[in-house]
């Protein structure tokens, strides 16, 4: 694999920018589909909005100047596009919110990339009623396997932060699954 530095360098430059575009892509795109996907939950939501993501990425790609990982800028990048498309997306069925997340989860088990059983929609179920911020350090954490460190470059937000948020979303899921 590239290294990321050859990589930006690559991206940066016209001769090489299509080339080095379309290995960043093949690089990353599982990997931001699914943080895309937990957000926005349904598959075709995800596409749009990684397609969105991968656009914004090679418009902006000049202005990167390095001081997070390329990966962490693609993601800030991703998980504010997911974020407002399910603004767009629920402003448009003229829905609140978590209206629409609740309309999204009814959805789910029809959706046929989603191949989970019951408990992972009891798990999906209880992850939409985190507040945002919780809902994202919960599945960059658990999901992803993320270091609080990484999140923290990703989300601009202290460790500290982040380690209380996932705390307080482990607690507020486990009373959801013993509840319903």
């Amino acid at each position: 694999m590239i290294a990321e530095e050859q990589l930006i360098a690559e991206l940066q430059v016209p001769a090489t920018r299509d080339k080095a575009f379309s290995l960043l892509v093949d690089t990353y795109k599982e990997r931001l589909y699914w943080h895309i996907r937990r957000i926005v939950l349904q598959h075709d939501f995800a596409d749009d909005v990684l397609q969105n993501t991968f656009i914004k990425v090679h418009s902006y790609i000049q202005n990167f100047k390095g001081d997070s990982a390329l990966y962490s800028w693609m993601y800030r990048i991703a998980t504010n596009e997911a974020l407002s498309y399910l603004k767009s997306e629920a402003k448009k069925g003229g829905l609140n919110m978590s209206e629409f997340q609740a309309q999204q989860l009814e959805g789910l088990p029809a959706d046929v990339y989603f191949d989970g059983d019951q408990i992972a929609l009891a798990l999906q179920k209880a992850i939409a009623t985190l507040p945002e911020k919780q809902k994202l350090v919960f599945n960059m954490r658990y999901y992803e396997e993320m270091s609080y460190e990484k999140m923290s470059d990703i989300l601009e937000t202290s460790q500290g932060a982040l380690k209380a948020s996932y705390h307080l979303a482990l607690q507020k899921i486990k009373k959801y699954l013993e509840n319903n």
